[in-house]
């Protein structure tokens, strides 16, 4: 007889499943809050932007002209242009706070063989990514 009580209780299942769950919304709830309590949560937001520039070299006067051809619009104070040697020569040349499709602007000493690059900085974290590049033709 008590063989058949045996196999018939289940009063302990409900205290176990309750604490099985509380145990997982605790723990979500804790990862929610820590990624957004150490930033993590902004730094996924701030990706850098979509946009396609074209590089038109002039080798008569070792120049470069770097046009906007499309998508999104930029901040002209977030662009950034340099050359190989890793300095801007002057940044960019862009006019207006903004960078639409259709801007262009001029970079200068350009050697042959030179990697032009289009660099974001990333206004909230200084972080920098490389959003357009292209190499001079060799003489």
């Amino acid at each position: 007889m008590q063989l058949k009580e045996l196999l018939t209780e289940d009063r302990a299942v409900s205290p176990v499943i309750g604490v099985i769950l509380m145990v997982a919304i605790t723990v979500i709830l804790a990862a929610v809050i820590g990624t957004f309590v150490l930033g993590l949560g902004d730094q996924v937001s701030e990706s850098a932007p979509q946009a396609s520039f074209s590089f038109d070299f002039n080798t008569s006067n070792t120049s470069a002209t770097i046009t906007h051809e499309g998508g999104e619009t930029l901040e002209n104070s977030n662009i950034g242009v340099s050359g190989d040697d890793g300095t801007p020569n002057g940044a960019n040349n862009f006019a207006g706070s903004t960078i639409t499709a259709g801007d262009s602007s001029v970079y200068g000493s350009v050697s042959p063989g030179e990697t032009i690059r289009v660099i974001w900085t990333n206004p909230a974290g200084g972080a920098t990514n490389t959003i357009a590049r292209a190499t001079a033709p060799q003489s």
